[in-house]
């Protein structure tokens, strides 16, 4: 299934599909931390249109059904890269590897990359720690979540 599978700039008519699929994602983030208040929750249409103005996006097609969505910003010479997804059918097939990999390369021009995930995300963190991300600091941000800041550096500050 994941080489049917490709990779590809977002364009701002995928925008709601994006949005839908974070929707589905997020709600096993949510009820570890026992919070339907996150961000990527709560976020609305809008406003995730208008990161097409100062975000690269990236998305993965399954045919014409977005089925994973990556994206990032660089500012002050750092790459601030969120919101990676997979649908849930196809977590554990390297997908949100992909996504990651491809986002990097888009955002290479950066001197690091960063990225954070909650506490208890066990999984996001081994993924993270295997592609080469090492947590930099760690932030309490309510009374169940700390959100975990991890990094690595571009190939061109290697």
């Amino acid at each position: 299934m994941g080489q049917n599978v490709r990779v590809a700039q977002a364009d701002v008519s995928d925008a709601e599909q994006i949005l839908k699929l974070q929707y589905l994602c997020y709600q096993g983030e949510a009820a570890l931390y026992n919070d339907y208040g996150i961000a990527p929750l709560v976020q609305s249409l809008a406003s995730l249109v208008g990161e097409f103005d100062t975000h690269t996006v990236l998305v993965a097609r399954l045919g014409d059904e977005v089925v994973g969505s990556v994206r990032g910003v660089v500012t002050d010479g750092v790459a601030h890269i969120g919101r990676l997804i997979v649908h849930p059918r196809l977590q554990g097939h390297g997908l949100g590897t992909r996504l990651l990999r491809a986002i990097e390369a888009q955002l290479g021009h950066a001197d690091s990359f960063e990225l954070f995930t909650g506490h208890r995300s066990e999984d996001n963190l081994r993924l993270y720690a295997r592609l080469g991300y090492t947590e930099v600091r760690t932030e309490r941000v309510g009374p169940r979540l700390s959100m975990v800041y991890l990094t690595k550096a571009t190939s061109l500050a290697a």
